[in-house]
């Protein structure tokens, strides 16, 4: 890349250019329909039981999930808007820490981030199920094989069907969060206990074990606000990024994050904080559904653990659909199996890789739970995160004559707050929950192999994700 000012809508994607049709409102409608998905409806549970059974702290904790989702998404907005070509993450750390990181990105993605997400959404699936057909765990993880298996099938007769059966589960998966904030809000009886300093009687070391609490309880939020990433993919295509891409990633994550803290208050304002911790101790993690069964009887209870269980579904039906199409850029620029890249004559979809995902998701499915998916899922992206926010300070000084319609708001301080939130985050989780950090982290070690490996094999080839170099 030289050193010049470019202009984004110099930049192509092989085949054609962009056109900015995509307004403010379509910007917030596609990060909003991107992130809300399964994660809130059982991982308030997780948050609750982090953070001592404190409802107030629990409560902070998803607002400061939010926010914390927010900084990165005007991080990556900067850099959506001044590199606005397809790769996303992955080229955006192949150019600021060199090509051997973004592979890594997509590497982790088949191992850890797209098929643990897939598992972990099938677990949850099943588990939904089971608010309907009693099941044991071992019951529960076959249901969850089996949900894999119905959606790889359903994506490999072609993605035409795939995505209507996406845009169905978009309208109707909002079903039950309406459903639950508004007759929980307005039946509700509970009168929740919004302090946080019960959350630390009992616990040592002062400020430390306090930060110690609320990042461990924070951390299993941010899998809920997950998706807000993809919108770097159509920073070209949007009118005025300048103004609207980081406006789109505010709003948008800002109503998310309020629809998320009034859930989770709706759901407390119903359920006293003994059920609470019962039912989390028996495994139940779907608060909600408790709060429709005792508000609206049998019928609401079904609706909307049917509304859920379609959400849990149509996101993973989504992942499958997605994360196999890096796999196949990847092969095709030969650094994967040559078989991940090819098409399907008849579907036009890539096959092998959709296969080798969902067999790797029901792998994981066998060998971990839901929570132990989870954290993998989130520690690992959580690093990648880290690090494409940092690339912005990098990129800046690598390429400091590119057009840059948007600059992050407050410049380096947000810059660098950003990241150490998220390194703050990340230390806490390693020594909070050591074995499933240390495993993800074993993935990007066994990454840097592979890569080794392909770019022998393939003489030097240097990986650059499925887009066009930005030299002229």
């Amino acid at each position: 890349m030289q050193n010049q000012s470019k202009d984004c809508n110099e930049y192509k994607i092989k085949g054609g250019g962009f056109k900015r049709d995509i307004s403010l409102f379509g910007g917030i409608s596609l990060v909003a329909g991107m992130t809300i998905g399964s994660g809130v409806y059982y991982l308030g549970a997780y948050v609750l039981e982090r953070a001592n059974m404190s409802i107030g702290l629990a409560l902070l904790c998803w607002i400061i999930g939010g926010a914390v989702s927010i900084l990165g998404g005007l991080c990556f907005a900067e850099l959506g808007a001044s590199m606005p070509v397809t790769g996303g993450q992955t080229k955006y750390l192949s150019e600021a820490y060199g090509p051997m990181w973004g592979f890594i990105n997509g590497f982790n993605l088949f191992v850890i981030n797209g098929s643990g997400s897939t598992a972990a959404l099938a677990i949850a699936g099943a588990t939904a199920i089971a608010g309907f057909i009693p099941m044991t765990g071992i019951v529960i993880k076959l249901v969850a094989i089996a949900l894999i298996i119905i959606f790889t099938f359903v994506n490999l007769r072609g993605v035409k069907g795939a995505s209507r059966f996406q845009s169905f589960t978009m309208v109707y998966r909002l079903l039950p969060l309406v459903l639950i904030i508004g007759f929980g809000l307005a039946l509700g009886t509970e009168k929740p206990d919004l302090s946080i300093t019960n959350a630390f009687s009992g616990t040592h070391g002062g400020v430390g074990s306090a930060i110690s609490l609320i990042t461990f309880a924070t951390f299993a939020s941010l899998w809920a606000y997950e998706g807000w990433a993809n919108m770097n993919s159509v920073a070209e295509e949007i009118k005025n990024p300048k103004k609207n891409l980081p406006l789109a990633i505010i709003i948008s994550l800002g109503a998310i994050t309020l629809i998320y803290t009034i859930f989770n208050f709706a759901i407390y304002r119903v359920l006293p904080v003994g059920t609470m911790e019962t039912m989390i101790s028996t495994g139940d993690m779907y608060m909600g559904s408790a709060v429709a069964k005792q508000l609206m009887g049998t019928f609401g209870y079904t609706l909307v653990l049917s509304g859920m269980l379609v959400g849990v579904v149509g996101t993973m039906n989504g992942g499958i659909l997605v994360f196999p199409r890096n796999y196949y850029a990847m092969a095709k620029e030969g650094y994967f199996p040559k078989a991940f890249g090819k098409l399907d004559e008849k579907t036009g979809v890539p096959k092998n890789a959709i296969i080798a995902g969902s067999v790797v998701s029901i792998l994981l499915v066998c060998l971990r739970d839901l929570d132990q998916l989870t954290s993998l899922v989130i520690f690992t992206q959580a690093i990648l995160n880290m690090m494409t926010v940092f690339a912005v300070l990098i990129m800046r000084k690598k390429y400091p004559d590119i057009e840059r319609p948007y600059k992050v708001w407050g410049g380096k301080v947000t810059i660098i707050i950003t990241t150490i939130l998220f390194g703050v985050l990340l230390v806490n989780q390693l020594i909070t929950d050591t074995f499933n950090s240390l495993i993800g982290l074993a993935v990007p070690v066994l990454g840097v192999f592979v890569y080794l490996y392909f770019k022998k094999k393939n003489g030097g080839q240097e990986y650059a994700g499925n887009v066009d170099e930005l030299d002229d």
